[in-house]
């Protein structure tokens, strides 16, 4: 599993709940452009539209080898997902406090793009800090642990 692209801010910002593995429909440009690890998400977000999964605001550069019929960077992308997964999905964007967000792309063992996306709730401020304080206070322990050996 090659990772491409990883949302660091998502597993901040959010409680993650559920995490799903979907399907990208890409055009050829895109892939090329993923395979150079050109690709953000970390402003992405999933959206329900007529009863597809939708994956919105990632951005992949355009292919500099590529003719004028680029893509665009930031289009609409949609996810393909089981029938299950999606109502599942569709069900959970409709909660209030729910969201779904994308927290990597990776290519996996066939060559085939795919995004994580997990169902997420999000945090509180004091949420955020008490995972800040958490992160240091392991961080200290790992540190005298060294310094004990």
């Amino acid at each position: 599993m090659e990772v491409i692209a990883e949302n660091r801010k998502a597993r901040f910002e959010y409680f993650i709940l559920e995490e799903f593995e979907a399907g990208m429909v890409l055009l050829s440009s895109e892939v090329k452009s993923l395979r150079e690890r050109k690709a953000n998400i970390s402003d992405a977000y999933v959206i329900e539209k007529n009863g597809e999964i939708w994956l919105h605001n990632m951005h992949i550069a355009e292919y500099k080898a590529a003719n004028k019929r680029n893509h665009k960077p930031k289009r609409e992308r949609k996810l393909l997902l089981h029938k299950k997964e999606i109502s599942k999905l569709i069900g959970q964007i409709k909660t209030a406090g729910i969201t779904v967000v994308p927290l990597s792309i990776y290519f996996n063992d066939k060559g085939l793009a795919k995004t994580k996306i997990a169902i997420a709730k999000g945090k509180k401020l004091y949420d955020k800090r008490a995972t800040i304080k958490q992160r240091e206070w392991d961080r200290e322990k790992s540190r005298l642990s060294k310094n004990d050996l």
